[in-house]
């Protein structure tokens, strides 16, 4: 008895849903939000959370935080904190405006968020707010006293004789400092390096102060505050790296702390640390507004922008292992390319993101060659299967580990990238070729490695791709049309493209006329 045929229609309602739904909630992003479809249409919003932890030791607790204020090439656009059962506000003090939790009792590790969204505008130059041009007093507690003293007389002298005003002053102290390794040694043995600055400024009349400044870069996470010289000349002043001697500031660079205070100050509590996450966004500011401004946010307003930064951030990279995924079933259903591993090539491509292309692209060859003749090894043993892969994971790591020493070592720090490669996929690769290439010899395990590597250089550019990064982050529809894509792909059954030619000869032996015609 034959079997009745299964009915297809429940699987098109299901494709059907998939992409209705998708492209609504595509759409709706699109007109309710003013999302735009292409990078650069709008106005750039850096997004930075601030991500305080400590912890309470059953006492009250107070918790002071600087924040920063609207500067010279960004504005103050809103600001949100976390902190549930934490009562906050808002205070301007001599040392800054600051955001400051309280709360009557608390025990253990406790996390409060601070974000703001500052909107980049036109660099006009760098003055225009009085907060920041506001020359501070000369620092009172000057070089102190015995041989740190001399040390520092002789660098301000050193630098005096070769500067002609305040900032060619604050640059050749800051050379100075490189010129006299060990004077510079033994001073920042008691200080650090742009405490000593200000001091020997306000020692040469030349006011300066210590501000805080953050680095902006899209999808940055646990990032730190550096130390800069602010140093003062009249109603002007100018941003010195205490380190490079570098003058002025980036234009992807705020000022958070710039009044020469804490950056957190807390009471009841032990342990703290700030740590920031940073995140780029394009959205209007007038839909940023509105939707900022919603207490209760609607269903259709969902979106990974309602998540804390920091998570953001994480899913920017994520949602883009669909597009790869769908690549490589295009590939592998439609094309016939064989690959080493179904995902293996997706994963790679993640990797190549982390590492750079180039550093990537050698680091995988390396590792893989490397590992295939450790393998190779291996197998005369006659080891077990968990044993067998446990010491080529572990060989995997003790290669990526003395790669790291040795570019370390050379000073090639673009070379430590390769620890962001996935170690146990690595070692499944090995492990995958290395029996490829005992069972049906070294030309598939070049076929499967040269597709899996092909595959993954497309992933690669499609994923760093801007237009693909921005629609898959703002338009999370997408991903159920994603997956209707993948449904469809899944379900044909014809020919493969390299298939073709496998048939070939039977094709032109059909159209050759019969000798018995």
């Amino acid at each position: 008895m034959v079997a009745a045929k299964r009915s297809r229609t429940p699987f098109y309602l299901l494709i059907l849903v998939l992409v209705a739904a998708g492209v609504g909630l595509t759409w709706h992003r699109h007109v309710a939000f003013d999302v735009p479809w292409l990078p650069g249409e709008k106005k750039r919003i850096w997004s930075v959370e601030a991500k305080v932890e400590f912890t309470a030791v059953g006492d009250p607790v107070k918790l002071s935080l600087a924040v920063p204020q609207k500067q010279p090439g960004f504005e103050v656009l809103g600001e949100h904190t976390a902190s549930p059962g934490y009562g906050l506000a808002f205070v301007d003090t001599p040392s800054g405006r600051r955001a400051e939790w309280s709360i009557r009792r608390a025990t253990g590790k406790q996390t409060l968020y601070y974000r703001v969204d500052m909107l980049e505008k036109k660099f006009t130059g760098l003055n225009g707010d009085e907060h920041l041009v506001v020359p501070p007093p000369l620092a009172t507690h000057t070089l102190g006293d015995g041989p740190h003293r001399t040390a520092a007389q002789n660098i301000l002298q050193q630098a005096r004789s070769r500067s002609a005003d305040a900032y060619t002053l604050a640059r050749e102290l800051i050379q100075e400092f490189k010129i006299q390794p060990q004077s510079a040694q033994f001073l920042l043995q008691k200080q650090s390096r742009s405490r000593w600055l200000v001091e020997l400024l306000a020692q040469a009349g030349v006011p300066a102060r210590e501000v805080y400044v953050l680095d902006l870069e899209d999808g940055r996470r646990n990032q730190t505050l550096n130390t800069y010289l602010q140093v003062f000349d009249k109603q002007e002043y100018q941003l010195f790296d205490p380190r490079t001697g570098r003058q002025g500031r980036r234009d992807n660079q705020i000022m958070w702390e710039y009044q020469s205070g804490a950056l957190l100050d807390l009471i009841g509590g032990r342990g703290s640390s700030v740590h920031f996450s940073i995140l780029e966004q394009e959205v209007p500011i007038t839909q940023l507004l509105q939707r900022e401004q919603s207490v209760t946010p609607a269903f259709l307003d969902f979106s990974i922008h309602s998540l804390p930064l920091e998570e953001q951030t994480l899913f920017k990279s994520i949602l883009l292992i669909p597009v790869g995924v769908l690549l490589v079933v295009f590939m592998r259903i439609f094309i016939g390319l064989k690959t080493s591993g179904t995902f293996m090539p997706v994963l790679i491509a993640i990797a190549f993101i982390q590492t750079s292309l180039v550093v990537g692209l050698v680091g995988f060859l390396l590792v893989l060659s490397i590992g295939l003749i450790i393998r190779s090894y291996l197998s005369k043993l006659n080891l077990l299967l968990v044993a067998r892969i446990s010491a080529v994971i572990i060989s995997v790591i003790i290669i990526i580990a003395s790669f790291s020493v040795l570019a370390f070592m050379i000073g090639l720090s673009e070379g430590l990238k390769i620890t962001f490669f996935p170690m146990i996929i690595l070692s499944w690769t090995i492990e995958r070729m290395s029996i490829l290439w005992e069972e049906e010899g070294p030309k598939q395990v070049l076929v499967q490695g040269g597709g899996s590597l092909f595959v993954a250089l497309l992933a690669y550019g499609l994923m760093v791709n801007d237009v693909v990064r921005h629609i898959t982050f703002n338009f999370i529809g997408l991903q159920l049309i994603f997956m209707a894509l993948v449904l469809i792909l899944g379900s044909y059954t014809g020919y493969r493209l390299f298939e073709l030619r496998r048939f070939k000869p039977l094709l032109a032996r059909d159209n050759t006329p019969s000798s018995d015609a």
